[in-house]
């Protein structure tokens, strides 16, 4: 089959695969937004103290609440909270692997979809900053870097992500975990 680009592969291939998620619940949903010509959405998380999260780069999400009818439902109201970006009627791709953090044991549910183009954002105040990085600049090894971060007071290697943009932080963590499987599952990477 030819993909006209990577989000038509990357739709053909959340389709046919099956997950096997985590066996507890989601406590959290976070969105994964690409446009049309492959452009990633991210959040750069307002640095506060007591937020294990602070400064990071992520995508738009957060907890689960009782009123959300599913992890999906959650992550698409949390994008609107934080982003603005109503997801309710975009294109749903799929649902990624769940993950487990290692920062707070919470288990996060990761939903894809595509849009058209970014629309003009508005920001919460947990948001610093919204931006798109290309899945391909993702992909390039070159940007691949290993650094140390701090888990509940150790510090260790952790692989990474440097985006090369001003005043940015090295994406890691789960959502580093969640760009690899995107970048899998466009074939951009290979699990070698």
């Amino acid at each position: 089959m030819r993909y006209v680009n990577e989000l038509d592969r990357l739709a053909d291939s959340l389709k046919g695969r099956k997950f096997h998620h985590s066996a507890e619940e989601p406590q959290a949903a976070v969105a994964a937004v690409l446009t049309e010509d492959a452009n990633l959405l991210f959040i750069h998380r307002i640095a506060y103290d007591g937020d294990p999260w602070s400064g990071h780069l992520a995508f738009p999400g957060g907890r689960i609440e009782d009123s959300d009818t599913s992890p999906r439902k959650a992550a698409e109201r949390e994008t609107v909270e934080e982003v603005g970006l109503d997801l309710s009627e975009g294109l749903s791709l799929g649902r990624l692997q769940d993950i487990t953090g290692s920062t707070i044991p919470l288990c996060v549910s990761c939903h894809v979809f595509g849009i058209d183009a970014l629309p003009d954002l508005r920001l919460n105040k947990e948001v610093d900053d919204a931006f798109t990085v290309k899945l391909s600049e993702l992909a390039d090894r070159a940007n691949w870097v290993e650094a140390d971060f701090e888990i509940r007071g150790e510090t260790k290697p952790y692989p990474a992500i440097d985006l090369k943009l001003d005043r940015k932080p090295l994406l890691w963590g789960l959502t580093y975990r969640f760009v690899m499987q995107l970048l899998e599952l466009t074939g951009l990477i290979n699990d070698d």
